[in-house]
């Protein structure tokens, strides 16, 4: 039976993650993790010359060796992308005897997480997955939300973070004017605020917001 996974998000700030694999489809899921700042260990015989440069450069820890077991079971989190079968097999078996979340990649039944098609803007994230049963669909609609949320939305959710301090301290005990301060942010034309005016001048705007005037 295909596995279902429970969306979530998990900070991954110094967890010890291990790479199984050097080559592209391994480099791909480094990328992808260099941005949430953890402790990256691949261990790959032949790895890609970009690994070899990130390592270098101090953000990985590269270990130019196979794979030994059950070392998969000393990390936080594990990815099995190497070109072994048999490899990946053994690294997702070490996982389970210890509880370590492991992904084995293009084979959702050996896997724990998987990763969804993701749109950043600034720390505002907006995730598609298919439990990885149709990744190509995942990834069409990663470039549809492309264009729902262009890049305006990084100010927008910098903006929204300040307000929410501010609600916080001005209506913590009066949820009501909170939530009509609320609505007063989200029914605002974003779009033409930002085009049209500084920070300075919106934040006066979200004065006006907080206060009960949306202008």
């Amino acid at each position: 039976m295909a596995n279902s996974y429970l969306p979530v998000s998990i900070s991954l700030k110094n967890r010890t993650c291990l790479i199984i694999g050097g080559g592209k489809v391994a480099l791909r899921k480094i990328d992808t993790l260099l941005d949430y700042d953890p402790a990256i260990t691949v261990i790959a015989p032949e790895p890609d010359e970009k690994i070899r440069y990130y390592a270098a450069k101090g953000k990985l820890t590269l270990q130019e060796r196979g794979y030994k077991s059950p070392e998969a079971s000393d990390y936080g989190l594990v990815i099995a992308a190497s070109d072994d079968i048999e490899v990946n097999k053994r690294v997702y078996d070490d996982c389970q005897r210890t509880g370590t979340p492991v992904n084995v990649v293009d084979n959702p039944n050996l896997c724990d997480f998987i990763f969804p098609a993701v749109v950043k803007r600034d720390f505002l994230t907006v995730a598609v997955s298919t439990d990885g049963k149709a990744p190509f669909l995942s990834g069409h609609l990663r470039l549809i939300l492309d264009d729902v949320f262009p890049a305006h939305w990084k100010k927008i959710a910098r903006h929204a973070a300040e307000f929410r301090k501010r609600l916080q301290e001005r209506w913590a005990d009066n949820p009501n004017e909170k939530a009509e301060a609320i609505s007063r942010f989200l029914s605002a034309d974003w779009k033409k605020m930002i085009k049209e005016h500084d920070d300075g001048e919106i934040r006066a705007r979200l004065d006006r917001m907080l206060e009960g005037n949306a202008d």
